[in-house]
């Protein structure tokens, strides 16, 4: 049986903050996952189709590849934008790189497609960043259509208009002697969001009749072809944090490893035209020596209880249902 951390939330590791700004009229947002005094980073991208910055820091080769916050933001692009407002932020509080009197904070970011989904004239800023920042703290973090989760959508194999909302969820895993491994993800993806719980999809496409479709089965068929419209659209993105002492080599392990917990939660996902980004940070504030194979299993359960997590707490928004609004239904 999994345990959860106090909160199941990656707030549990101690450290680490989160923050959202949401834009609910325009379908988008940005969260900020705060590690202000730094942290071990990696990343691992398996979508051939992202949209990034600041991921050749986190290398394995990298010389140093702490960092201090981690941006999920929507907006595509031109959403990274709202990493200079992150930037700023910690630059105001003296956090950051040192160069004797310089502070130089680094701040990766991931972005996902939500341009359309209610407009594409306003996307995160600077200032969206800033206000995700003042809004970060260590409590349990709000879950469902709030920061990069507001025009996160799901199940985009058919038609937009048989689409559902995706979110932002976290989760946490404890696996013992102190040592946890959070996660929080923004579910945004062609196919659909299937709970291991329970055994089904819990969202994705629908019929004409609201009843939710196979995404495996329907991908498959016979004379399937995906929409032109839905190429770049789709990407699962998120950030895994353990307060285990872990090196970049390890963070970008751990970072791969990740991926099977997206895997297991969105069907299909890893597609020619999915962005799907994963970052890794490590506090290394437990003094446990670390199991690579126990903490990467604890890492996949949480980011997939993470998608799930998010899809579930999600509101309807811009015509899209959720899946609190559907639930039992096949």
């Amino acid at each position: 049986m999994i345990v959860t951390g106090p909160g199941d939330c990656i707030t549990d590791v101690d450290g680490i903050e989160v923050g959202h700004h949401s834009d609910p009229d325009n379908g988008t947002g940005c969260s900020v996952v705060v590690c202000e005094d730094g942290a071990v980073g990696g990343a691992s991208v398996m979508g051939a189709f992202p949209g990034s910055r600041e991921l050749g820091m986190l290398s394995p080769t990298s010389v140093d590849s702490v960092v201090h916050a981690i941006l999920l933001t929507g907006g595509s692009v031109f959403g990274l934008d709202a990493a200079s407002g992150v930037v700023r932020w910690l630059e105001g509080r003296r956090k950051g790189y040192r160069l004797g009197r310089i502070i130089v904070p680094r701040v990766p970011a991931a972005v996902i497609f939500d341009l359309g989904f209610i407009t594409s004239r306003v996307r995160p800023g600077v200032e969206d960043g800033l206000l995700a920042c003042r809004q970060a703290s260590m409590k349990p973090s709000p879950e469902g259509t709030v920061g990069a989760g507001t025009g996160a959508t799901v199940g985009k194999l058919t038609d937009l208009r048989y689409a559902m909302k995706g979110g932002f969820g976290t989760a946490s895993v404890d696996l013992g002697e102190g040592v946890i491994a959070g996660a929080a993800v923004v579910t945004n993806s062609i196919g659909g969001v299937f709970d291991t719980s329970r055994g089904r999809f819990i969202a994705g496409p629908l019929d004409e009749e609201g009843h939710l479709i196979d995404s495996l089965d329907l991908v498959t068929s016979d004379g399937y072809s995906p929409p032109r419209w839905s190429s770049g659209t789709n990407t699962a993105i998120g950030v895994v944090a353990t307060n285990a002492r872990l090196t970049t080599q390890q963070a970008c392990r751990m970072a791969t490893v990740g991926h099977d917990g997206i895997a297991l939660a969105i069907r299909p996902s890893h597609m020619q035209f999915d962005g799907d980004t994963l970052f890794v940070i490590a506090t290394g504030t437990s003094d446990v020596p670390v199991d690579l194979t126990r903490l990467g299993l604890g890492v996949v359960h949480a980011v997939a209880r993470a998608a799930v997590s998010g899809t579930l707490a999600a509101t309807g928004l811009g015509g899209l249902p959720a899946a609190s609004e559907i639930r039992g239904q096949r």
